[in-house]
């Protein structure tokens, strides 16, 4: 049903951002063949229906360590428009799945890397996770608060934003030009990249001299009072953006409240902590369901912090769809939107081989070659 409906992709078992990438493009309609391991590890990953990452595949097992797995896959990967691979660089290389390999069967192929520190450079083959990726390109240094260590992000930042994302968007970019030249490539998407990408509005602001070099001093690091989540009577929480002058007002006017004249000019970022601490001090005296009711639908820029299980059922997301219940699991609905070709969960993650020898078929493959996987 999605735009990239027809487009076949041939993705290597890897975890993280790989499988984020493999999920947008199956959710937008790309057919997502998963070439699973032949002995599934140990991930501490829930059962298969609750693997989102790993929606819209289909999944076939081989093993790459032996000539006749690589043979097979090499095959399948003649068939395909992309491919993900998601290992350290070199293990490609070495099991001869590496994009000279794979280019040589296919040479329109768009050849996909995920890794955390790229495919050059002297932490190439280092081993690491989202949080050591994201360490290195100041992210990570920029988000928490002042007196305390940095938080990580859960793994939006590095993971997902700045790798899965950007993987996705160089492999859709890549199989664009392909189609015009005929001639395939290879997209090196590294976390470390990603993440720098992201931060190009804060390193901007920083060498523009509007970004202060100290966490949480900033308009959108939690230092402008005004743009800030804070604890309400029940120990909920509530996000304020009153950062615009008409929005602060309205939030006054209508919380009944007024700043000391003590507390000196709100705009002063020497001013902030104690305007924080009066603020924090108000919105503990509501409840953040009261706090929202009090602001109702008018246009005041606060929201209630909801929990994991509180967001499916908020009405705004319920109006938009924005959660799917596919096989008995309520997820995340594919995103962004499109008018005429919609994105849809047409499949939950599949176990170990399920509804491989079905995609084979339809790529191509006879019964006696499908017998190569398992």
């Amino acid at each position: 049903m999605g735009p990239l409906a027809g487009v076949k992709i041939v993705e290597l078992f890897c975890i993280g951002p790989g499988p984020f990438a493999g999920m947008l493009l199956s959710d937008m309609g790309a057919d997502v063949i998963l070439v699973d391991r032949t002995e599934e590890p140990d991930l501490g990953y829930p059962d298969h229906p609750y693997r989102f990452l790993y929606r819209n595949r289909r999944s076939v097992r081989a093993d790459l360590k032996t000539p006749e797995g690589r043979d097979a896959v090499l095959d399948l990967i003649s068939r395909a428009d992309g491919v993900i691979e998601g290992f350290r660089p070199g293990v490609a290389e070495r099991l001869g799945l590496g994009p000279d390999d794979c280019l040589a069967v296919n040479p329109k192929l768009v050849y996909g890397r995920m890794t955390g520190y790229g495919q050059s450079g002297p932490l190439t083959t280092r081993a690491g996770f989202d949080l050591n990726f994201i360490s290195l390109t100041g992210a990570l240094w920029a988000i928490g608060e002042a007196d305390r260590p940095p938080v990580p992000p859960l793994i939006l930042a590095g993971d997902f934003g700045g790798g899965g994302m950007y993987l996705a968007l160089g492999m859709v970019s890549a199989l664009w030009e392909a189609s015009r030249s005929g001639k395939g490539q290879v997209v090196d998407a590294a976390i470390v990249d990603g993440a720098l990408s992201l931060m190009a509005y804060v390193y901007g602001n920083l060498q523009g001299g509007t970004w202060k070099h100290e966490r949480q001093s900033n308009l959108i690091d939690g230092g402008d009072w005004r743009y800030a989540v804070y604890r309400c009577a029940d120990d909920r929480f509530v996000s304020l953006a009153i950062i615009q002058a008409k929005f602060l007002r309205q939030f006054l006017a209508k919380a009944d409240a007024t700043p000391p004249a003590e507390l000196g000019d709100p705009n002063d970022t020497a001013n902030w902590p104690a305007y924080r601490a009066w603020m924090a001090d108000l919105i503990a005296t509501r409840t953040r369901d009261g706090w929202v009711a009090l602001f109702g639908d008018d246009d005041d820029c606060v929201q209630p912090v909801l929990d994991l299980t509180e967001a499916p059922g908020h009405p705004h997301l319920q109006a938009r769809g924005s959660f799917v219940d596919v096989d008995g699991t309520t997820q995340p609905a594919p995103a962004p939107r499109f008018s005429r070709t919609p994105s849809e969960v047409a499949r939950r993650s599949p176990y170990p081989g399920e509804g491989g020898a079905d995609a084979l078929r339809e790529w191509g493959l006879t019964d006696a070659e499908i017998t190569r996987f398992q």
